[in-house]
Parts: C-alpha cells; sequence; structure tokens
C-alpha cells in the first residue's frame, strides 16, 4: 500500500468531510467488508415465507459491491430485475473483536442508509439447489449507500424511521421504524465481532422491513431517514453486457 495506515484519514475525519459535504474522499473508502443482517425483522420474514431467527444471521457483501448516492445500479449480471431491501447501516468506529452488547455502542462510528440490492431468482435458485448465494447479494454496485452521520449526532438509533420510493410514487414501498428491529444494534454487534473482528470503516447492514420487491432499468430509487436528513438517489440501469 502506497498509502501508509497513519497518512489515511481516519473514520471521525471522514465525518466531518461528509457533513461540510466536501466529497474528495468518501468514507466508505475505508470499508473493508459489509456484514448484511438477515430476516431481521418479523413482517419481511414473513413476507417471503421464511422462519423468524432466534439468533441473529448474516451474510457478507464485498467493498466493490458500494457506490454512492446517484450513482447508477447495475442490475445482476444476465437478471431483468433486482429488488430493493432498505437498510440502517452502521459504520464501525474503531476494532470490535468479541465485544459484548453492553460495550458495542463505542465501537459505533456513524450511520448512513443502505440498499441491500437482491437478485431474487437466483437467490432463490441458489438455496433450492442448497448453494451458497454471494452472487446473488455482491455483485458490483449491488451496495448504495448514503453519507454518514456521526454516531454523536444520533440520539436512539432504535427510533428511527425509514423510506424508500421507486420513481417518485406518493407512496413508499417500504416504510419502517428501526425500533421493529428483531436484534438492535449492540446485540448485533456482539455477535459479528464474535465471529469476525470488525474494523474501523466496516459496515454492517442491520436488515430490512416489509416491502421489497423489483426494480429494472429506467426506474429511480429515492430513500431517507428525514430525522438525520440522510437521503439516497439510486437510478437503475441493465446489467453490462
Amino acid at each position: 500500500d502506497e498509502v501508509s495506515a497513519a497518512a489515511r484519514p481516519t473514520l471521525a475525519g471522514l465525518a466531518l468531510t461528509s457533513s461540510l459535504r466536501v466529497r474528495r474522499m468518501a468514507w466508505w473508502s475505508r470499508t473493508r467488508v459489509v456484514y448484511a443482517i438477515g430476516r431481521n425483522y418479523v413482517a419481511h420474514a414473513h413476507e417471503l415465507n421464511n422462519p423468524v431467527p432466534k439468533a441473529p444471521f448474516w451474510f457478507i457483501k464485498p467493498a466493490s459491491s458500494i457506490i454512492g448516492s446517484g450513482t447508477p445500479h447495475q442490475l445482476a449480471p444476465g437478471a431483468t430485475d433486482t429488488h430493493h431491501e432498505l437498510e440502517l447501516g452502521v459504520v464501525i468506529g474503531r476494532r470490535a473483536t468479541r465485544v459484548k452488547a453492553a460495550d458495542a455502542m463505542a465501537h459505533v462510528g456513524g450511520y448512513c442508509l443502505a440498499l441491500d440490492m437482491t437478485d431474487r431468482g437466483a437467490q432463490d435458485a441458489a438455496k433450492k439447489a442448497g448453494k451458497p448465494w454471494a452472487a446473488a447479494k455482491g455483485w458490483d454496485t449491488s451496495c448504495p449507500v448514503s453519507e454518514m452521520v456521526p454516531a454523536a449526532a444520533v440520539a436512539d438509533p432504535s427510533s428511527l424511521d425509514m423510506w424508500l420510493r421507486v420513481n417518485g410514487e406518493a407512496a413508499p414501498r417500504q416504510s419502517g421504524s428501526t425500533g421493529l428491529m428483531i436484534f438492535g444494534v449492540p446485540a448485533l454487534v456482539e455477535a459479528v465481532s464474535r465471529v469476525h473482528t470488525l474494523e474501523e470503516g466496516d459496515l454492517l447492514l442491520t436488515g430490512t422491513p416489509e416491502g421489497v420487491g423489483p426494480v429494472g432499468p429506467g426506474d429511480v430509487i429515492t430513500a431517507g431517514i428525514d430525522s438525520l436528513g440522510l437521503s439516497l438517489t439510486v437510478p437503475v440501469v441493465a446489467a453490462p453486457s
């Protein structure tokens, strides 16, 4: 690496940069891994006819899946549509290894809005065949994210209202409170850090509320957490040939 660790910007510095809307370097430039929690809202588990989990489980999306607001989301290779999944993102602020829930919030650096775009057809086929479904979740551009809000500016991450619309529809396709999560942020940090060391800049997606559905080329997704001033705009384009 040509840039020494000491010379790299800290997450706190990137948060300040974000708050000033100076975007020479995005906060996710430090992200190594995206850890995405599955079925963390009861209604979402039910809408896909899945059992409600008794403990957190997750899958991994690579850092190459991340794009910023305004960048086109490309459908997965060979897909004709992908499904939107609206999520609160938790950005790790300092290393966490086997952290207890009571201490977890000290390791959170900030929050963002994120989409876990999903090739549902490929995911269902992989599940039916008993195969991994990383390709159905982690292709390039499958994780759009907003700017980051520093953790100190979020009084209670369990009381945030999120919404998502497609093509400016009056009624949101997804709308829900983080208070409906089965497992809250401290429990998620504890569970994931028990298995993986979380590093500064890593991203934890906390699950999606109900209302997931397909989008295709020409659609535009907008989403927000109004109380935090976070917004996300994602134009959808066809997969590259």
